[in-house]
């Protein structure tokens, strides 16, 4: 099915991975290694294919290039792997058009590096249940880039305030106030650059924001490679969505920087201002989250860890166990209450 793409080696023909080390396409068979540069002709084969599939109605049903299986996926997925023979495919009819990215921020860490951040994060937790962080459960550790819209603006403010200063002295049996009075103004330019949202509805938005912020300068133009080897997810929210409390925090700011800017007054007060956002864009990025889930039957539950790809960055919800806690409960306090059990008795 056209659509769909899976980088090969140019060399033996095996799935190409994108190595967050190198910075480079790795084949795991022969263990060559590629630059982006030697991959242009194949993503100028995508563009063709990208225009080609981007009148085709949207289906949740694909043909693995490789092995023939069919890969049935979410309806945001745009990146995964074969389950049959784990190969890495893009379905590069999700990622055209307007759903295309304009901006990627390759994976830095890889998922032994990952694997590696979690077993340390682990080791300052306590009362955790064997299964969270058993082989098997951190096997499933996985390398997602998730949608994010980025705002952008130039920031005009200004503010016009009455600010004072008290001096207070005493002469002989009398307490004196001097009181002075000013007109403060303070006006600037603030240019705001990438202001992150989240911009898929099933994700975990606490945990998925919880790993921000991304270092935006490091910003790329979007190139498909880039997710080969992991799973990404096209955004199935719009702007719209989130431009009012987008706009209110970035006013709030602009006003706050402009009022903290007024110092060395006993006292000021606001009395007019103004703030305008000015060149405002919406630009829509894949960003790195190694992700992993927990499913905690016992309460029917599911806890999220992430980790930033880029700066590794946690943010984690744990589940507790609470046999441990009560072991924990029966050493420390059924002594003591035997021990005041005693003392009663022999008093």
């Amino acid at each position: 099915m056209s659509g769909i793409i899976s980088y090969k080696c140019p060399n033996c023909g095996g799935p190409l991975k994108f190595n967050p080390q190198k910075q480079k396409y790795a084949c795991e068979y022969c263990l060559s290694e590629f630059a982006q540069e030697a991959l242009m002709n194949e993503e100028e084969k995508t563009q063709e294919e990208k225009k080609e599939s981007a009148v085709q109605p949207e289906t949740l049903l694909y043909t693995c290039p490789s092995c023939g299986a069919e890969l049935v996926t979410d309806s945001t997925t745009a990146a995964s792997f074969c389950y049959y023979c784990h190969n890495p495919v893009i379905l590069s009819q999700r990622l055209s058009g307007e759903f295309h990215p304009d901006y990627v921020i390759p994976f830095s860490y890889d998922k032994k590096e990952a694997t590696a951040i979690f077993r340390d994060w682990l080791k300052k937790k306590r009362y955790i249940p064997k299964a969270f962080y058993s082989e098997d459960q951190i096997e499933k550790i996985t390398g997602v880039y998730f949608p994010y819209l980025l705002y952008s603006c130039t920031t005009q403010g200004s503010l016009e305030a009455r600010a004072e200063r008290i001096r207070v002295w005493q002469s002989g049996d009398r307490r004196y106030t001097e009181t002075k009075t000013y007109e403060v103004n303070r006006s600037g330019t603030m240019p705001v650059k990438f202001v992150p949202r989240n911009a898929l509805k099933k994700a975990n938005h606490k945990l998925v924001e919880g790993v921000l912020p991304f270092e935006t300068d490091k910003l790329i133009p979007f190139t498909m490679g880039y997710l080969s080897g992991f799973v990404a997810e096209r955004r199935d929210m719009e702007d719209q969505e989130f431009t009012d409390e987008v706009k209110s925090e970035i006013r709030t700011f602009a006003a706050d920087t402009l009022r903290n800017s007024i110092s060395s007054y006993d006292s000021v007060r606001v009395e007019n201002q103004d703030i305008k956002l000015e060149d405002e864009t919406w630009e829509y990025a894949l960003l790195p989250v190694w992700t992993l889930t927990y499913n905690d039957e016992s309460k029917n539950r599911i806890y999220y860890f992430t980790i930033n790809g880029q700066t590794g960055k946690v943010c984690g919800e744990i589940p507790v166990d609470k046999g441990k806690l009560m072991l924990l409960f029966a050493k420390v306090f059924v002594p003591v209450c035997l021990l005041l059990l005693l003392v009663g008795y022999f008093i």
